[in-house]
């Protein structure tokens, strides 16, 4: 017969089952959860629709940045400030064989001839400032033509160049016209 002092040493664990129990569940919980990192968002891939977006957020920006793609627009660099070193954007990029316009003096539509850098030739470059703006410029690949506004607005996709341009101009009378009102 069982006395009352066996019954109690039965009902409880080991110090030892105890520290098994823990081992096992630290074990599942490592093998679980140590490949899983937290996800940091990263920049989309540079494209002509979000290339301001991502620069101004990037963590190159701090108030002035200039954006440097060479080799037909497969590379980019980005510059910090006015005197810093250009350095690899290491995310995406999605501005291949890139053709940037502006409009001239006559509201003409022009291709835009870069110089070179290290012996490559430029396909694109545009800087940033302080107070939100940007190099207003007419992009063109082969799914597009796109308008990428100087201040607030959101780069727009177009048919071809000739409409970016159309609208580039239109703005700029919105622009112009906007002293009527004072």
């Amino acid at each position: 017969m069982q006395t009352q002092h066996d019954m109690t040493l039965k009902k409880g664990f080991t110090l030892i089952e105890l520290l098994i129990v823990i081992l096992i569940v630290s074990m599942v919980y490592f093998l679980g959860f140590s490949k899983a990192e937290i996800q940091k968002k990263k920049p989309k891939a540079l494209t002509p629709l979000n290339l301001k977006e991502n620069i101004v957020s990037s963590k190159w920006f701090k108030g002035y940045a200039s954006l440097l793609c060479l080799d037909k627009c497969k590379t980019c660099l980005l510059r910090r400030g006015l005197n810093g070193k250009y350095q690899a954007y290491s995310s995406g990029i999605d501005l291949s064989n890139i053709k940037a316009y502006t409009v001239d003096a006559s509201n003409s539509l022009t291709q835009i001839e870069y110089e070179r850098y290290n012996d490559k030739k430029i396909c694109l470059q545009m800087d940033f400032y302080p107070n939100g703006s940007s190099t207003q410029i007419i992009l063109e690949d082969d799914k597009g033509s796109y308008f990428l506004p100087a201040y607030f607005e959101k780069a727009k996709a177009f048919g071809s160049p000739e409409d970016a341009k159309d609208y580039w101009l239109s703005q700029s009378n919105l622009v112009s016209d906007a002293g009527d009102f004072y």
